[in-house]
């Protein structure tokens, strides 16, 4: 068959990308068309997405990729949490981005409102100051009047598929992870909105991962354009990922690794029990009806912000020569709790990774090698951490680890999370997401017919790796180290 080229459209917090992904009736090639930063404004005091920016690459993208392809229909994934607000079809500001501090405020301004156990059984998701929920508890209380005036919201990627399609509907993944919306019932969690003096009016349209929105608003605008249609993939890009990890289930622990670690498990019912919220673990929505019962861990952000840092100080180095360097350093000198909440804001973070050792009694690491070591590993002892919870909460043993994304070029991590959790780590497209995204918009085109099928396209499309674990013991007692840290920073 002649190639069928579908434009997936990657967003993630640091940059976004617009790739063509290509399909031969056997497996998907992808390549980046175009690359953008994606680089928070401050407005009023507030960090905000550049929306109107992020929309102007997108579009001029399409439009270039239009004049050379016939494109059969475009998606877009995104991180999740973040959402707009809108009236008369437009939006009445930025977006927040998540790392706002007055985040912090609505957050306990809920739980002192509804309290944590009832926010929990409403929703099943994981009680995390970022979600958006608890921006807009904050708003209501100092910013009443954009609440007001506001008809209707959307997710982030939400926000670009209404754009390119004139449709309001929020895809149902990408939906799960506002805080409101209640995974168990399927539909979003009204009585919760309401307790918490939100209107349920702001509330659109659930749509399925693989729906049709309709034809693309720009088709005057190329050539390649003219028939193309708007396809929600599964919109919130760790669950694109999770599409393009073949095998997936109760016993395999995916990780999602970018910017955040999400790692987790694949079920086809969400778990809403006491010993889930007390894990802070949460229940997203997945492709095929599927729930992704995971953490949301602050994830490779710690060593961005680190190279940031450095390179203030004229240390450049790539992440290829960072993995290098971590190699070269003894594994578990030193570890942070990188869940601590201490690590989640930019500025200054090899400082504050040195002061947190300092603090531990642990060796204070100096150099970056040193630095970035203290990082992979401590990222590994997290994903240990969710395997020890999942597997109490689900009653399965897990028994190996699936790796996709960015993060998966650096190998030093994938040997730490084998060593630390005991259990072989595969490895899988580094552009999984770009992939899962594609790969659904080709089944709701019906060119993928089958599950078998479906399953046949990812692997053929993907080169995994495996690593090996070693060292488990040493591991284990970092594990209860860490435990012991946590409880005692809890007061128990």
């Amino acid at each position: 068959m002649t190639a069928l080229t579908i434009a997936a459209v990657d967003l993630g917090a640091e940059s976004g990308r617009l790739i063509a992904a290509r399909y031969d009736g056997n497996r998907i090639d992808l390549d980046v068309v175009r690359r953008f930063a994606n680089t928070p404004i401050t407005v009023d005091e507030i960090p905000r997405w550049d929306i109107e920016g992020l929309w102007g690459q997108i579009a001029s993208g399409l439009v270039t990729l239009g004049g050379t392809d016939v494109i059969a229909s475009v998606g877009v994934d995104s991180w999740g949490v973040d959402l707009g607000l809108f009236r008369d079809g437009e939006l009445l500001e930025l977006p927040v981005t998540y790392r706002d501090p007055r985040r912090r405020r609505g957050f306990e301004r809920a739980m002192s409102a509804v309290g944590a156990e009832r926010i929990f059984a409403a929703t099943g998701s994981q009680l995390h100051e970022i979600n958006g929920v608890y921006g807009l508890v904050e708003d209501q209380q100092s910013r009443p009047q954009l609440i007001a005036a506001a008809e209707q919201l959307l997710m982030i990627p939400d926000i670009f598929h209404q754009r390119l399609s004139g449709v309001f509907a929020s895809e149902y993944s990408v939906a799960s992870t506002s805080g409101m919306y209640d995974v168990g019932a399927g539909r979003w969690a009204d009585g919760l909105m309401t307790e918490l003096g939100l209107p349920t009016s702001l509330l659109p349209e659930i749509i399925a991962p693989g729906t049709t929105l309709g034809r693309i608003r720009l088709a005057d605008a190329a050539p390649g354009l003219a028939q193309t249609l708007v396809i929600a993939p599964a919109a919130h890009d760790t669950a694109s990922a999770v599409v393009a990890m073949p095998g997936l289930g109760a016993n395999t622990l995916f990780i999602s690794s970018g910017t955040w670690s999400l790692a987790g498990v694949l079920l086809d019912h969400p778990v809403v029990s006491d010993a889930v919220r007390e894990r802070n673990l949460t229940n997203e929505g997945g492709y095929a009806g599927t729930v992704r019962l995971l953490r949301d861990i602050v994830g490779l952000w710690i060593l961005q912000e680190c190279r940031r840092d450095w390179e203030k100080q004229g240390i450049r180095l790539s992440y290829e020569e960072l993995g290098t360097m971590i190699e070269s350093e003894a594994p578990l000198r030193a570890w942070i709790d990188v869940d601590s909440g201490e690590f989640l804001h930019a500025g200054g973070m090899p400082d504050r990774i040195r002061a947190a050792c300092e603090r531990q009694g642990m060796p204070v690491p100096e150099t970056p090698a040193q630095v970035a070591r203290v990082v992979v590993d401590s990222l590994a002892l997290a994903y240990k951490v969710v395997v020890d919870d999942l597997e109490a909460v689900t009653g399965q043993r897990i028994s190996g680890v699936s790796v996709a994304g960015g993060g998966t070029a650096n190998r030093a991590l994938q040997r730490a999370t084998a060593s630390a959790t005991g259990v072989p780590v595969t490895t899988w497209s580094r552009e999984a997401t770009a992939l899962g995204n594609a790969a659904v918009q080709l089944q709701a085109l019906g060119e993928i017919t089958s599950p078998e099928d479906f399953a046949s396209v990812i692997a053929a499309s993907s080169t995994p790796e495996t690593f090996e674990p070693g060292g488990h013991s040493d591991w284990r007692a970092a594990v209860e180290a860490l435990a012991d840290l946590r409880l005692e920073r809890s007061g128990h």
